[in-house]
């Protein structure tokens, strides 16, 4: 997703800061297929393909769940903390309510809580009949960015 058409999916009154939200090949969300289609401060959303992202069963592993539930909740953080300050993964965990087969899975983050040095996050994921696959909660820390790095 490029910066231009997140600012589209966002509404006016929401203040979606400048971040640059790609991942290269080398990248696993790049890997795993992950697209993030939406985001602003208060929800971001993306999806995965099931295929490529089994375990050896046919079903969609654990695993993949994670990670697109961290890319989703570390975005959303660096929404929030972005530029004076860095989030970082501190506890991830995820409630796998049933298994996907095929097809596309859809994460939608939201903020639990967020404040100057914690941000709790919670990752809903669905199917593509829209049932609950997995529900996540990420938390995060924030740092203070360190004087003249990078931005």
């Amino acid at each position: 997703m490029t910066r231009s058409s997140a600012r589209e999916s966002a509404p006016e009154s929401a203040a979606v800061p400048e971040i640059e939200v790609q991942y290269p090949d080398e990248q696993l969300a790049a890997r795993m297929g992950i697209e993030i289609t939406e985001w602003t401060r208060d929800r971001v959303v993306g999806t995965m393909p099931v295929a490529g992202n089994r375990q050896p069963f046919g079903l969609l592993h654990g695993g993949a769940n994670g990670v697109l539930a961290e890319t989703l909740g570390s975005t959303a953080a660096a929404m929030h903390g972005w530029p004076e300050r860095l989030p970082v993964g501190l506890e991830l965990n995820c409630t796998h309510h049933r298994s996907a087969l095929g097809g596309t899975v859809t994460g939608v983050c939201t903020p639990l809580s967020v404040g100057r040095t914690i941000g709790t996050f919670e990752i809903v994921i669905t199917d593509d009949e829209d049932r609950r696959v997995c529900t996540a909660k990420l938390t995060c820390v924030y740092r203070d960015r360190p004087p003249g790095s990078a931005g």
